[in-house]
């Protein structure tokens, strides 16, 4: 009678302490039903490169600015194309689309969105003052014709199929035209330009030398306030942001795009360098997703008692490149016998832990344009030899292989480092953190490299164009500073071709080219994960281009 009148008495004591335990992160349902929303926190490894759509093309701010910025067209899961903030789409001429807009949409700062911040953010990506990484996805708009206020065509210099696609990428997300006006004329004004915003979008118009002249002035100050204020249309809102560590979005009680009552009160992105670091905030229910999990760390989150691992095929590539601007890597053999040297499966294996599958084209599978019947680059280390030995160097030759201060990086690197001494190649591994990675191999400072490059749009324009045309040497893409008339031809058809199939021959033709001259080798295709606390949310996804989704998320 003794132990029964304790055991109620313990579960009694549990219930009183579970009562007692701190619910700071959810607010319990009035009519005491299930919890209504919570307080999130998502750990990254990078941070936000930059807050303004045109100001970076990272993964990292990708993820914060989709949640503060709408698209013109969304993206499912499975990469398909839906209304976002335009409701409708068609091409009405070869190289011109009508949009139909939607309609009782608010940005953050409370003014009504119409034609006109459509205009003013397309307007302003192509803007050189502006100078956006992500100006190639848009470069062949010609003009944003204002029909009505819920209603624009959009005009382009050829007939360019994946259009919608493009709209779809986060830079595209649409900036209120008052913030846009602000920016700008915050730049005039530093730099000392008598002229309005109004004055100045004018001026553009008509292009010329005085444009050319106040836009080499503005082109330091743009950007100063859309790089730390935001005004957009999707549910989150910027609250506060401090660089290095976190950035900080609370619900927008406004928002009236996809329907359904969102799932968060505050959602901060803590940024933790360290993976170890991470997964230990997860496994204390310090956060409650944590992006970049690696391979080595799958199992410890898919066993956890309270965590659970999302796994998702992605359309990324990572890849080997090349200063092809330098020697000995200008000379073509010594790039394919590298190409060569490299055993993809191995890395897939004993790397990514198989959580990936070895890549023989520059873009994955899944990607529109992959052709299958091309052979890829396969591992043959005699054949590696024999066109070293055909080379300018063939004793070999001592190199550096910058990456950036990740492990499975740097793990990477250390394989291919263990390959090439096969070949009398000499290669010193040196770590960078992020940032600096790409500012450095953007100025062409390298000589061998190794990053990654996700077809965020699913089509093979976005997933060649950026990295191998000529026009994009640098931060923009092509950090192999190769140039090849025959595969801009090839890759400028691809994205003005109207006839589907052509497209198709097109991207084919370019794969060829890349697979046989490597500017770049391709490595892995790998699989992205998250790792979620499965005890406190629900509804976490993660889609094929790596950003974790939580639109249908809820706190238990």
């Amino acid at each position: 009678m003794n132990k029964y009148i304790l055991l109620m008495m313990t579960g009694v004591l549990a219930l009183v302490l579970s009562a007692c335990a701190d619910d700071s992160n959810v607010e319990e349902a009035a009519d005491g039903g299930e919890a209504a929303a919570g307080d999130l926190v998502i750990a990254m490894q990078d941070d936000v490169v930059s807050i303004d759509p045109h100001g970076s093309n990272d993964t990292a701010s990708a993820q914060v600015r989709m949640n503060i910025y709408e698209t013109l067209v969304n993206q499912t899961m499975e990469m398909e194309l839906t209304a976002g903030l335009a409701e409708e789409w068609e091409t009405i001429e070869d190289d011109v689309w009508n949009f139909q807009l939607r309609e009782g949409t608010t940005f953050h700062s409370g003014e009504g969105f119409t034609a006109e911040d459509v205009k003013a953010t397309l307007d302003r990506v192509n803007d050189e003052a502006v100078a956006s990484e992500a100006a190639f996805l848009f470069e062949m708009i010609e003009e944003v014709e204002i029909v009505g206020d819920y209603e624009v065509n959009i005009h382009t210099e050829f007939p360019f199929a994946p259009l919608p696609s493009h709209l779809a990428h986060n830079t595209g997300g649409i900036i209120s035209k008052s913030l846009i006006d602000e920016d700008y004329q915050n730049a005039l004004d530093e730099a000392g330009v008598d002229m309005t915003a109004d004055e100045y979008y004018e001026l553009r118009e008509g292009g010329g030398d005085e444009y050319e002249e106040v836009m080499d002035q503005i082109s330091e100050h743009v950007g100063s306030v859309i790089g730390s204020e935001t005004d957009g249309t999707n549910h989150a809102m910027l609250e506060e942001r401090n660089p290095g560590q976190e950035t900080v979005l609370t619900k927008f009680e406004d928002f009236q795009g996809e329907s359904g009552e969102r799932g968060f009160d505050t959602v901060t992105f803590r940024v933790i360098p360290e993976s170890g670091a991470r997964l230990a905030e997860l496994e204390t229910g310090g956060v409650q997703i944590v992006r970049d999990i690696d391979s080595a760390n799958a199992d410890r989150v898919e066993s956890g008692e309270n965590t659970e691992l999302l796994e998702q095929e992605s359309s990324r590539t990572d890849y080997l490149g090349f200063n092809t601007e330098k020697a000995p890597f200008d000379d073509v053999r010594v790039r394919q016998a590298i190409a060569y040297a490299i055993d993809r499966d191995m890395i897939v294996e004993g790397v990514f832990d198989n959580m990936g599958i070895a890549a023989t084209h520059p873009i994955a599978p899944d990607v529109w344009g992959y052709d299958d019947s091309l052979d890829g680059r396969e591992y043959d280390l005699d054949r590696a030899k024999e066109l070293l030995a055909e080379s300018d160097h063939p004793d070999g030759f001592s190199t550096e292989l910058w990456v950036r201060d990740d492990q499975m990086n740097v793990d990477t690197a250390l394989y291919i480092q263990e390959s090439l001494a096969e070949l009398g190649i000499e290669v010193s591994v040196e770590q960078l953190e992020w940032g600096t990675f790409l500012e450095r191999t953007g100025q062409g400072d390298h000589e061998m490299f190794a990053m990654g490059w996700t077809t965020v749009t699913g089509d093979a324009d976005n997933g060649l164009y950026a990295l191998y045309h000529s026009e994009n040497k640098g931060a923009t893409g092509n950090r192999s500073f190769y140039s090849n008339d025959e595969l801009d031809a090839a890759l400028d058809a691809g994205r003005s071709e109207a006839d589907e199939g052509d497209r198709a021959d097109a991207y084919s033709a370019a794969q060829e080219i890349i697979i046989e001259e490597a500017p770049t080798v391709s490595l892995v295709h790998p699989n992205f994960a998250v790792g979620v606390d499965a005890s406190q949310v629900d509804g976490v996804a993660i889609d094929p281009i790596g950003l974790v989704r939580i639109e249908n998320l809820t706190f238990k």
